[in-house]
């Protein structure tokens, strides 16, 4: 039932959006202007008597307000049927979720690399800085420690 209504009203939207656009291309600004002098000239004086303007400008005013009313309506009618919203439906997780969720990710993801080296992978030793690297033939990647000159 909610389904044939909800059509129904969709029906009606669509004439009040077609009666909407053409009152407002009736509308003149002034005597010789606009889009009301290309459908028909004077053809909302003659329909409407000397007020023509006012006709047409209470007819804009009620046919927007029905408009608006009939969409909401219709919004409303969908949220029913439908049981909610999509908004409602969807996971807003909170920061504290988020936060647990990336620790979790960053846990898994160090204890690959925390665990020990495969026994085939030698290991490079860093000698002490000074002159016992020079002393065994190794080399040091680190910077030798130098002391500060006073002045």
């Amino acid at each position: 039932m909610a389904s044939i209504l909800i059509g129904l009203f969709t029906f009606v939207l669509v004439i009040v959006c077609v009666l909407l656009v053409l009152v407002i291309l009736m509308q003149r600004p002034s005597a010789n202007a606009g889009m009301g002098a290309a459908l028909g000239g004077g053809m909302a004086e003659g329909a409407f008597g000397g007020e023509a303007g006012n006709v047409l400008t209470k007819a804009t005013v009620k046919l927007t307000v029905l408009y608006f009313v009939i969409s909401a309506g219709l919004y409303l009618g969908y949220i029913y049927t439908t049981g909610g919203s999509s908004i409602d439906k969807a996971e807003t997780p909170s920061i504290s979720a988020l936060v647990e969720r990336k620790k979790t990710e960053a846990q898994k993801s160090d204890a690959p690399a925390n665990a020990a080296p495969a026994s085939g992978t030698q290991t490079q030793q860093a000698a002490p800085a000074g002159g016992e690297a020079k002393k065994t033939g190794q080399t040091s990647n680190a910077p030798a420690a130098t002391s500060p000159e006073k002045k």
